[in-house]
């Protein structure tokens, strides 16, 4: 039985990796179903480890450092949202910008405050998220052969993050089609002329959006500095916040969808360490950077192949002036 240990133990990596991209994911769709493009996201997670990071180190807390990441997330989402909607400005120029200051700004405040190369000193005890044990994981492990193995190593054990991340799928997907504000966020990034005629403010809702989009990035962010590692690193989004994008994408700008994007590229990272160092029949060693670049090159696979068949929000990338 040792394959269904070395697939439990692929499996629960891919998940823990697949976390970040999910809360990007759920971020940038609420941005997004509301018209707003958010290519920020990678800068707003960033900017949530560092304060997770710093906060949780300070007071001993990981859920004051929860705090602090999407407090940080969602006043750099309010920045975006300020350009972007009250002053109409170019939604793809504030992105880029909010990921050019997060990228500098962490690392300078980091490299002032601790001087250890703009990262924060390592999270102990409780200033890090434990991992959870669900009921009867131990139990079923030893008495339900593969299932329980599974259930035990993917499914259990795992810090609160993870957990309400795949909350935050359920919920996205519930209230964007089953409640009146989510019908009405769909509608501004459909057809915003429409929601103004009916009374309703276009600008309050995409602020929501935004606001919305801020936290999900806060709880990933979060997860990276103070669950997933044990503090915040310079640059440790890697990226993670255009994979998204592109799960997003390939989803159609759908939750469930958008979820089996992402834990589809978690999954390709989890390959991707299991690879390194091994040597392939036929093959031979293989370069670290090859494996290392499979996450991205499918995210280029996917693009190329699904960037046509995809149908964005028709009013997506595209600021609201009232009609007079």
């Amino acid at each position: 039985m040792e394959w269904v240990q070395t697939l439990a133990v692929i499996l629960d990596s891919g998940v823990r990796l697949s976390i970040p991209l999910l809360c990007a994911a759920m971020a940038g769709l609420w941005s997004e179903r509301a018209g707003v493009v958010d290519i920020g996201l990678e800068g707003k997670m960033l900017v949530a480890a560092f304060a997770a990071g710093v906060i949780a180190y300070q007071s001993g807390s990981a859920w004051a450092g929860l705090g602090a990441g999407m407090l940080a997330a969602i006043l750099l989402s309010l920045v975006h949202g300020f350009a972007a909607i009250t002053w109409r400005g170019n939604q793809i120029v504030s992105g880029v910008a909010i990921n050019m200051l997060a990228a500098g700004l962490t690392v300078i405040l980091g490299n002032a405050w601790y001087g250890q190369g703009g990262r924060t000193p390592s999270l102990e005890g409780a200033a890090r998220f434990p991992d959870i044990a669900l009921p009867f994981a131990a139990a079923a492990r030893q008495s339900i052969p593969v299932i329980g193995t599974l259930y035990d190593e993917v499914v259990s054990g795992h810090a609160a993050l993870v957990y309400l991340a795949f909350a935050s799928v359920a919920l996205t997907a519930f209230v964007l089609k089953r409640t009146r504000f989510g019908l009405r966020l769909r509608a501004v990034g459909e057809n915003p002329a429409a929601v103004d005629t009916a009374g309703i403010s276009v600008a309050g809702l995409r602020y929501a959006a935004v606001v919305i989009c801020g936290a999900l990035c806060g709880l990933g962010g979060t997860y990276l500095a103070v669950s997933q590692s044990a503090g915040f690193l310079p640059h440790m989004t890697a990226g993670k916040g255009f994979i998204a994008l592109a799960a997003v994408i390939f989803a159609n700008w759908r939750p469930v969808p958008a979820l089996w994007a992402c834990l589809l590229f978690g999954m390709l990272d989890a390959v991707a360490i299991r690879l390194q160092g091994v040597s392939l029949p036929g093959i031979g060693l293989v370069p670290v950077q090859a494996i290392q670049a499979l996450p991205y090159l499918m995210t280029i696979i996917l693009l190329a192949g699904f960037i046509g068949r995809s149908t964005p929000p028709k009013a997506s990338g595209l600021p609201y002036v009232k009609e007079r």
